[in-house]
C-alpha cells in the first residue's frame, strides 16, 4: 500500500500540463520557399514563478536562499543561470526548429542572419523552473510569444503565435533548473515547427 501511494504521488507531481499554442494573428503562407529565417530571443519582459518575479528579483532571492544553506553555492548557481540563455535555452530552441523544419523543408533557423527576409522573435513571457527531488518532481513550464516579422521592417507582423506552459521534462532525473527550462524551449520549438509544417506546406 505504501509503495502504491508513493507511485501515485510521484505521478501527481510529474503530471503533464497541456501546452496551449494559439495563432493570435496572421497566416503561414510566407514561410514556404524560404531557405533561412533569422531568430531573435527577447527576455526583457520575462516574469518567473507564480509571484511573477522579474529576473533580477528571482536571481536575488534564489541566490540568497542557496547562499544561506551553503556558502558559495548561490554565486555558482547565479553564474549558471545567467549563462543558460546563451548556452542552453537558445540553442535548444534552434536545435529543434532545425531538426523538424530543416530536415523536412530545408529551412535554416539561426541568430544573426541579417540577410534573411524574415525574423522570428521569441519573446519569453513567463518561466517556472520546476524541481526534482528524486522520486518526486515537477517539470518546468515556459510561456512565449512567437512573432514572425519582416527583418527590414519589424513593425510588419506576418504571424504571431502564443505558446503557454510548454513543459520542460525528461525521462529520469534532472536536478538542473536551467536544463529543465531548456527542455521547455525545445518543446516550444517542436510544437511550433509541427504547426508550421501542418499549416504552411
Amino acid at each position: 500500500m505504501k509503495k502504491y501511494f508513493t507511485v501515485v504521488l510521484a505521478v501527481v507531481c510529474t503530471s503533464v500540463y497541456a501546452q496551449k499554442m494559439k495563432v493570435e494573428q496572421g497566416a503561414f503562407d510566407f514561410i514556404a520557399g524560404q531557405k533561412e529565417v533569422n531568430v531573435e530571443f527577447d527576455y526583457s519582459n520575462m516574469k518567473l514563478m507564480k509571484e511573477n518575479f522579474t529576473n533580477d528579483e528571482y536571481v536575488t532571492k534564489r541566490s540568497g536562499d542557496l547562499e544561506e544553506k551553503t556558502r558559495g553555492k548561490g554565486k555558482t548557481w547565479e553564474k549558471a543561470w545567467n549563462s543558460s540563455r546563451e548556452l542552453i535555452w537558445n540553442p535548444k530552441f534552434l536545435e529543434l526548429m532545425n531538426k523538424y523544419l530543416g530536415e523536412k523543408e530545408d529551412i535554416y533557423f539561426a541568430e544573426d542572419l541579417s540577410d534573411a527576409k524574415y525574423t522570428l522573435i521569441v519573446e519569453t513571457i513567463w518561466l517556472y523552473p520546476g524541481w526534482d527531488a528524486g522520486i518526486m518532481k515537477q517539470h518546468a513550464k515556459v510561456s512565449t510569444n512567437l512573432k514572425f516579422v519582416e527583418t527590414a521592417n519589424k513593425d510588419n507582423v506576418l504571424l504571431e503565435v502564443s505558446s503557454k506552459n510548454a513543459p520542460g521534462d525528461q525521462w529520469g532525473n534532472n536536478y538542473s533548473n536551467e536544463s529543465r527550462v531548456g527542455e521547455g524551449y525545445a518543446k516550444t520549438a517542436k510544437s511550433l515547427a509541427k504547426l508550421i509544417l501542418k499549416k504552411a506546406f
